[in-house]
């Protein structure tokens, strides 16, 4: 009797995760977002030759003049260290939602490793340096050069490699959440530079935050 109650409980709780995932890609794939992975691809591009910093006080402008109240100020974002997947960077947060982000990123030193397998849609155009990517499945990695936009689909899975000084403008559409475990699994177990995951949590729950204020004045309007 205990086996049939344990098994029934385990079917229930499959069939409760099933239900659940599928509610959740259904409300992505239904509801509205800030912006789009080629809307930022085309405002990046207009700086892709500047040097990275310029060209990103440059994007970070013309968003903040786009999307009012949903962008960090410049005043207010920082930089700050990721390692994931074995590869290590910076990336500045500008914007999040549980569904949307925007990062500033890139590293100054060659770096490789795995991009993970989110739940989530990811693109990046190149501003400067080089990015080689190596698909599962091939036996030949692509390059990518400035004014480049890479598009990582969710459920994909690629070898990365930055060369030094490689920047880019990244743009992520998906269940965010679920993008954790990796983001933070390194570091936990490897580096465990405990402070990182707490400054680059601090940034993101802000930047939640932000979000639901403005959502909250929209319904008010």
């Amino acid at each position: 009797m205990q086996y049939k109650s344990a098994a029934k409980v385990s079917f229930s709780s499959l069939v409760v995760l099933g239900l659940s995932i599928l509610a959740i890609h259904y409300w992505m794939e239904t509801k509205s977002y800030l912006l789009d992975d080629q809307t930022l691809a085309r405002i990046s591009e207009k700086y892709v030759g500047l040097p990275h910093q310029e060209a990103f006080e440059k994007v970070h402008a013309e968003l903040m003049d786009r999307y009012p109240g949903h962008i960090l100020p410049p005043e207010e974002s920082e930089w700050l260290f990721v390692t994931s997947g074995g590869w290590q960077a910076a990336m500045c947060m500008i914007h999040a939602s549980i569904t949307e982000y925007i990062i500033f990123f890139g590293t100054a030193v060659d770096t490789v490793g795995h991009s993970g397998r989110h739940w989530a849609n990811i693109s990046d155009t190149v501003m400067t340096g080089t990015f080689r990517q190596w698909s599962e499945g091939t036996t030949v990695s692509q390059v990518f050069r400035p004014g480049d936009t890479i598009m990582h689909v969710w459920g994909d899975v690629t070898i990365v490699h930055w060369s030094e000084g490689t920047w880019m403008v990244e743009y992520g559409r998906g269940f965010l959440p679920t993008t954790l475990p990796f983001t933070f699994s390194d570091t936990i177990f490897s580096t465990q530079d405990i402070w990182s995951i707490v400054k680059i949590m601090r940034v993101y729950i802000r930047l939640l935050f932000q979000e639901l204020a403005c959502y909250i004045g929209e319904l008010v309007d």
